[in-house]
């Protein structure tokens, strides 16, 4: 990362493509030890056919720039990535009379909303599904990584010319839904960005990374603000400091800290590495003239200008200091990756970020082929289902729930047969996204995967849709469009808003 937030990397899978920009195939890197999970084309076929009826050539909904007033109440959005896909099976749309090898060991329980159940290993969850739509009907038509990120964080299924998983981040991607939401509020009068991710990039156990998280065709003007805090630990998957490996039981966080956060933070006492480090506000003003110098020659945009010279404002650097956060705070959160995400997603939220990509996990973390079950039980469902239930409850208090779209989903789902390594592999053609907040509609399910959770039966719905109903949440009207280096203009809407969310 250079110092103006901008990450380089280069992808450490490729995938065939046919001519409709459909993935047909993948090949898996030789790190992760299982062999190809590739989609048939027939299987793809079907898959795209089911529910999509009227809806247009491409499969899609078109815009109506016509529509009546949007049906979001949201003026911000929260969206947690599950980066390397969860399994539905397993969370929110299990299969109890599913033959043994897919139903797998979870048994599902009852909710607070009649009828609905979910895993047994998400208890704060189950108290809280009042809250949430659940959609059992998302899909990405991909199952390799690098396509099916690149379609959900762009929010689009094609491909532009040029693309490859070779060089990431490259100009030859579409541009993040973050970037252009940075575009499409360009000439807002604020003092943070629009936009912002954290607390690290999708990466792969090589550190290389997924594209669709950039600007990409937009330029580097609109790259949102990329908040890379995370302290590393290049094996560690999971909610850091209580990391994992997936073919082991014991494995130790290789940094002795949770967040490298000394450009952001106010070093405290009982830091390790940090206690010596410079304060926050003589940090702020270095980083600031720095980049004032560099902007004369990068040409950085005055978002993240601003951004630094706000840090010496006590709600802003609050927002970084999350693990010296009340230990009532750090409790209901988890003092790990996982809360202390959560926590700062939320915080930035009330600071005045309009839209927050939380990253939880690198892209390994919920690619279970190996010990699925062993790994969800143990190392990622507890913390998942304390950050997020404490989210929630924290949205609710503060009333930010009122107008904020809270979204938590992956960038595909987990294959319906277990494997031989009691694992999952990956299943683009259905999966589960939950959404909650901004009048979303809670206590409901919309969609349907079969009995075997391997295809959707009823309102499939894209990324396309997905970022059309962020898009819309955040106030971007419908005719909307960017331009990218070349001069190109591009329509932001490609599908419609999830208006079912709000019933």
């Amino acid at each position: 990362m250079d110092r103006a937030g901008v990450f380089f990397g280069i992808p450490d899978a490729s995938m065939e493509i046919d001519t409709t920009g459909i993935t047909t195939m993948s090949t898996h890197d030789l790190r992760c030890g299982c062999s190809s999970h590739g989609l048939s084309r027939r299987h793809l076929l079907q898959a795209g056919s089911v529910g999509l009826a009227g809806l247009g050539a491409a499969g899609l909904a078109t815009p109506d720039t016509a529509q009546a007033a949007r049906a979001s109440q949201a003026k911000r959005v929260i969206f947690v990535f599950l980066t390397g896909g969860i399994s539905h099976h397993d969370t929110f749309d299990m299969k109890p009379g599913a033959p043994a090898k897919v139903r797998g060991t979870f048994d599902p329980v009852s909710t607070d909303v009649a009828g609905l159940q979910i895993s047994e290993h998400l208890p704060l969850f189950t108290q809280r599904m009042k809250h949430y739509a659940v959609v059992r009907s998302m899909g990405t038509a991909s199952n390799g990584h690098e396509q099916a990120c690149h379609m959900m964080l762009t929010g689009r299924l094609d491909f532009p010319v040029g693309f490859s998983t070779a060089r990431v981040p490259s100009p030859n991607e579409w541009p993040s839904m973050l970037s252009v939401v940075t575009y499409a509020k360009r000439n807002e009068r604020r003092n943070l960005p629009p936009a912002a991710v954290l607390p690290e990039p999708s990466v792969n156990e090589a550190a290389r990374m997924r594209p669709g998280q950039f600007a990409g065709r937009l330029g580097s003007t609109y790259e949102a603000w990329h908040v890379n805090v995370a302290a590393q630990c290049p094996l560690g998957n999971g909610a850091c400091p209580d990391c994992f490996r997936f073919e082991k039981d014991e494995f130790s966080h290789a940094a002795e800290n949770i967040f490298n956060t000394p450009e952001l933070t106010l070093p405290k006492g009982g830091q390790g590495r940090l206690r010596d480090r410079i304060g926050l506000l003589r940090t702020v003003e270095q980083q600031r003239e720095f980049l004032k110098e560099r902007s004369a020659t990068r040409k950085l945009d005055q978002n993240r200008l601003q951004a630094f010279t706000v840090l010496g404002d006590p709600k802003t650097s609050q927002a970084f200091d999350v693990e010296n956060a009340d230990p009532k705070t750090l409790a209901r959160y988890g003092k790990n990756k996982f809360g202390l995400s959560a926590l700062m997603g939320f915080r930035l939220i009330d600071a005045g970020v309009d839209f927050v990509q939380i990253n939880l996990g690198k892209n390994s973390s919920w690619d279970t082929h190996r010990r699925n079950f062993v790994n969800l039980k143990r190392n990622l469902l507890p913390p998942l289902d304390l950050s997020m239930s404490a989210l929630l409850d924290d949205l609710n208090d503060s009333g930010l729930i009122d107008d904020t779209l809270f979204i938590i989903s992956g960038e595909f789902g987990r294959t319906p047969n277990i494997n031989k390594n009691s694992g999952r592999d990956h299943w683009g053609p259905v999966f589960t996204a939950l959404f909650a907040g901004g009048g979303v509609q809670g206590g409901q399910v919309i969609g349907s995967s079969d009995d075997l959770g391997a295809y959707p039966t009823s309102q499939r719905y894209m990324p396309e849709n997905f970022s059309a109903t962020i898009y819309e949440a955040l106030g971007i009207p419908r005719d909307s469009h960017w331009v990218d280096f070349d001069g190109r203009p591009h329509e932001i809407y490609r599908g419609q808003p999830m208006s079912v969310l709000y019933g």
